[in-house]
């Protein structure tokens, strides 16, 4: 899935994500960015709204986080 581009990303009004990674030894906007995006320990989740300006920030720390499949959290 490329999350740069539409295609790849989910269709619905909001999107869940997960704090999968420490910002710990990285750089302080990395952790700026995860605590703008309403995440700062890990396995934390929060549902936003699917915009560009969510996924900008996403794409930044891509690597700290997850998107959740909404339909298999609720499910389970």
């Amino acid at each position: 899935m490329s999350i740069r581009t539409n295609e790849g990303r989910p269709k619905g009004k909001t999107i869940t994500i997960e704090q999968i990674a420490s910002p710990a030894r990285r750089e302080n906007h990395q952790a700026e960015t995860l605590i703008g995006l309403g995440l700062n320990k890990l396995h934390r989740r929060k549902t936003l709204q699917n915009s560009d300006a969510v996924w900008g920030a996403i794409c930044k720390v891509r690597h700290m986080v997850r998107v959740v499949d909404d339909a298999a959290h609720k499910a389970g």
